[in-house]
């Protein structure tokens, strides 16, 4: 699948410089060129530093006009907002004449016929971007547009350290930090990273989408692999089931260890089938039952059961979607 990114940051303003989008945007492009696997990802198009309103239009509109799959415009430098909405703002700036209008990049997006197009703006007043404009009074996206901003429209971005505040956490997110378990970060998935990660007081993520198929913006390898995810059916066949366990299951309980064992031994087969049940309940899925962890649940033959979690995986494994 052909996906491309523009990515850009500009630090040089003349009148109020900034620190950090330079290396927001680099940062950003060195994660999605690459899976975590080291496979081919994005095509990326690093501009940093635009100087002209003009050159920064030109790009967008080349960017929404590719032959791709899947396009992501990054951008992290001023914003602006005034009644006749918001701008991503270029050095060459003057009064009404302050960048690229957040509405144009929108129409972009909206006409392009590229299947996913996602907008991630890490600017002061960023949630402007499908935001309706008081010029028109309506504002809509179109099938397969995802739109994740800094910051609502009446707030400033911040920058801390080395990066913006929201750039540092969704470059987290896009190392694996906003993963689902089969190893996919998604942007629904990034924005509920960051906006857990922040706190109350603090400048507030907007995600807006038009989305009717999963799309991943980069992959990094699962917490536990596809197969043990698969193996949920084998193990509960019903989404009530129970699955017995004793102490044969616990790879510990061996004539091996100077301890005290119980019977039934430990036998290899069951011992392989325990370690992914630990692994499922290491993720969320397996719960031990009458019993606080799965150890106790096996030298106790007891058993362990599905979550509701475990129950939504167990349905993707059954109806073969993962």
């Amino acid at each position: 699948m052909m996906k491309g990114a523009l990515c850009i940051g500009i630090d040089d303003y003349p009148q109020s410089p900034l620190h950090c989008c330079v290396n927001d945007a680099t940062c950003i492009s060195e994660l999605l060129i690459k899976n975590g696997d080291g496979s081919p990802n994005f095509d990326i198009d690093l501009k940093t530093n635009i100087k002209s309103r003009t050159v920064l239009e030109d790009l967008i509109t080349k960017l929404f006009s590719r032959d791709c799959d899947t396009v992501l415009l990054f951008f992290s430098g001023h914003g602006f907002f005034n009644e006749r909405g918001g701008f991503i703002v270029t050095p060459d700036f003057k009064k009404y004449d302050e960048g690229v209008r957040m509405d144009d990049i929108l129409n972009l997006a909206n006409n392009s016929k590229i299947k996913n197009k996602i907008i991630i703006l890490d600017c002061c007043h960023s949630g402007a971007m499908g935001t309706p404009s008081i010029s028109d009074n309506k504002s809509y996206l179109s099938e397969g547009l995802s739109i994740l901003t800094a910051s609502r429209d009446i707030e400033v971005a911040v920058e801390k350290d080395e990066h913006g505040v929201f750039t540092n956490l969704l470059l987290e997110a896009l190392k694996g930090g906003a993963a689902d378990l089969r190893g996919d970060i998604s942007p629904g998935g990034i924005y509920s990273f960051i906006d857990r990660s922040l706190g109350a007081l603090c400048q507030r993520p907007v995600f807006k989408a038009n989305i009717t198929r999963f799309v991943s913006l980069r992959s990094v390898k699962p917490q536990v692999s596809v197969d043990i995810l698969r193996s949920i059916i084998e193990y509960f066949p019903n989404l009530t089931d129970e699955f017995p366990l004793d102490p044969s299951f616990e790879d510990t309980n061996s004539l091996d260890e100077k301890h005290e064992v119980i019977e039934p031994y430990a036998i290899e087969e069951n011992v392989t089938i325990f370690k992914k049940l630990q692994k499922l309940q290491s993720i969320g899925l397996v719960v031990p039952c009458e019993a606080d962890y799965m150890y106790f649940a096996a030298m106790k033959s007891k058993s362990c059961k599905l979550t509701p979690l475990g129950h939504h995986y167990w349905k993707l494994a059954k109806y073969n979607r993962i």
